[in-house]
């Protein structure tokens, strides 16, 4: 087994154990530096980089060390494509929908309306076309991606008041992630604002912002968002499963050694499942404890979700007349989707269904 299959598959410790990392004493220091589109406080999606630094460092014996820096510290929370672009940083951690201004196809590298899953994205990306597809793009802007994690399906956001038809979506100011979900709301009549998430709760409280969404109860309860905005929507259709991405400049990637190029792969793999674990883990407590506090849940009707279905299926329709790219990463994603609804139905939908109405 070469050392690098032996990193994927035998994990730190037994990497550690198995003598890979002096194996690399040998080699010249790499310093790298990475930038988060993130608050430190979001212990849950910054994490996931901080828990990539660390496995560089393990794995290579203290040989190859990353630094993390959060959002604004080095470059603004939406500029950090363009540090890695320019190689200004070696690294971003961030929410690839951020830049559809840049072009829409960036949405697909996390999440579109009506997409995939956790699972579903984990499978695209690393077992069908997905990661593929993507970095054929990201290419352009002088990048490769890894997953740093995903968030799973995410709620549908908080509201300052209730949303009862389709009509109560007009005019209303809305936070959003980015992406295509933002077109989608507009053909809904809502006016989307993508801000980063620590600028969120003031804008609330002002009433400069009538709802946000962001990722779902354990971040959003660190955020303070039912103290400003008391309805709380589910499921969030925009988001089923969002994956945040390490970008890395391809030719920072280019010069690592074998063994350091191994242990940046074996890092991200770490580091994406430790989030996306963490988030099914914590995320149970804290909406107890946010029912616990008065927060109002409430399911979207079926109406808003149809409509919200329509008008995705437009914009995905408008962007595919505008760009091969667009049509044909849309059209593999959509395959692929249908395959995996096929088998849920048959596996995991059957299966939770029925255990959600037992005493367990």
């Amino acid at each position: 087994m070469d050392r690098r299959s032996l990193i994927k598959n035998a994990g730190l410790a037994g990497v550690l154990v198995a003598g890979v990392a002096p194996a690399v004493h040998a080699q010249a220091a790499v310093r790298w530096r990475m930038a988060s589109s993130f608050p430190k406080s979001l212990d849950t999606i910054f994490g996931s980089g901080e828990t990539f630094a660390k496995t560089v460092k393990a794995l290579s014996g203290g040989k190859f060390e990353v630094t993390v820096h959060a959002a604004g510290e080095l470059m603004p929370a939406f500029g950090v494509v363009d540090g890695v672009q320019q190689g200004t940083v070696e690294m971003a951690q961030t929410a690839p929908y951020y830049f559809t201004g840049k072009d829409p196809v960036f949405a697909f590298g996390c999440a579109v309306p009506f997409g995939l899953t956790a699972r579903q994205m984990d499978a695209w990306m690393e077992h069908g076309n997905g990661r593929k597809l993507l970095d054929d793009f990201y290419a352009q802007f002088n990048m490769k991606s890894r997953s740093a994690g995903n968030t799973g399906t995410q709620m549908g956001g908080w509201y300052r008041k209730e949303i009862k038809t389709v009509s109560d979506l007009k005019g209303l100011k809305m936070r959003m992630g980015g992406g295509l979900f933002g077109e989608a709301m507009a053909k809904l009549g809502v006016i989307s604002q993508n801000i980063p998430a620590g600028e969120v709760y003031q804008s609330l409280e002002k009433g400069t912002l009538d709802a946000t969404e962001f990722v779902g109860p354990y971040d959003d309860e660190k955020l303070g968002f039912n103290k400003v905005a008391p309805y709380y929507y589910y499921p969030g259709w925009w988001e089923g499963g969002a994956e945040l991405e390490f970008f890395i400049n391809t030719k920072a990637y280019g010069a690592l050694s074998p063994e350091f190029k191994a242990i940046v792969d074996a890092a991200t793999d770490v580091a994406a499942r430790d989030m996306t674990a963490k988030y099914d883990a914590m995320n149970p407590g804290a909406l107890k404890r946010l029912v616990a506090a008065r927060t109002k849940l409430k399911a979207f009707p079926k109406p808003i979700l149809d409509a919200g279905f329509k008008a995705s299926m437009e914009v995905f329709a408008e962007h595919e007349a505008k760009s091969a790219t667009f049509k044909k990463i849309h059209q593999d994603m959509r395959a692929f989707q249908r395959d995996q609804l096929l088998w849920s139905r048959f596996s995991e939908n059957a299966f939770n269904s029925y255990m959600s109405t037992v005493k367990v």
